[in-house]
């Protein structure tokens, strides 16, 4: 269960860092014909796909930044509950074993 904790806080790591790294992409206005960028953009919006929309501002910029940090925000949040679950999972398991 401790492996899997540690999977679940890797794999949003490397999610969060996506969403924000395509988010510095397209704020700084990044060439978009590199293909880094094009494909980092591409994987942000995928990730960041549930939460477009949640916010309409004045500047597509701010609409991008604000929309990317709530999946960001929320993936985090997610992630660490599952984490929780799992490490509490594991300690119960081990204490049942140390009783038996």
């Amino acid at each position: 269960m401790i492996l899997a904790a540690r999977l679940v806080r890797l794999t949003a790591l490397v999610v969060c860092a996506i969403i924000a790294l395509a988010a510095i992409f397209i704020l700084l206005d990044a060439n978009a014909g590199n293909w880094v960028v094009s494909h980092v953009r591409d994987w942000g919006k995928t990730l960041a796909g549930p939460f477009d929309g949640i916010f309409r501002l004045d500047s597509a910029k701010g609409t991008v930044a604000v929309n990317y940090g709530i999946a960001i925000v929320v993936y985090a949040i997610v992630a660490g509950l599952i984490v929780r679950l799992l490490a509490a999972t594991a300690g119960a398991a081990g204490r049942r074993r140390a009783v038996t």
